[in-house]
């Protein structure tokens, strides 16, 4: 499952919208035994820089409804909670983060490039780059990982 649902869990239980970091690690390390005590911090590292979570201090606050997020009975999160986010996303991220644009603002961008100026025949992968360079993004060091995310896609 996603990140938001791991970063979520601690502060619904506490019913806090402010914890300390010890906290969320405690939480996730020993509380639940998702994950070690390394895993837990490269989980506030991974949210911290999707821009999930701020931290102000050793205090850590979310920057999303957490009452929004269901956690499902049972929930545990699988490998992928620990692994990036694909280039796409990143980039729309930074996208999102610059131009003061909302997230969704952003994915309509580029399906109106994709679909409106493209009819249809250009990837999401160039569409998010054009968007890129409209907003001045810089987008060059994640070039690499745009072309294998191209290469692997059917």
């Amino acid at each position: 499952m996603s990140l938001s649902v791991t970063i979520a869990a601690p502060f619904k239980q506490a019913h806090k919208e402010h914890l300390k970091k010890s906290e969320i690690v405690y939480y996730l390390a020993f509380k639940q035994h998702w994950m070690n005590i390394e895993q837990a911090n490269r989980i506030i590292a991974r949210a911290l820089e999707e821009g999930l979570v701020e931290a102000s201090g050793d205090m850590i606050h979310p920057l999303f409804d957490i009452s929004l997020v269901d956690i499902p009975p049972g929930y545990k999160p699988g490998p992928s909670v620990f692994e990036r986010a694909d280039p796409v996303d990143d980039l729309m991220l930074r996208i999102s983060r610059q131009a003061g644009l909302s997230r969704g603002a952003v994915v309509a961008e580029v399906n109106r490039i994709v679909q409106e100026k493209f009819s249809g025949n250009l990837m999401t992968e160039a569409a998010v780059v054009i968007l890129a360079r409209k907003y001045q993004v810089e987008f060059q060091d994640l070039l690499p990982s745009l072309r294998d995310h191209v290469l692997k896609s059917p």
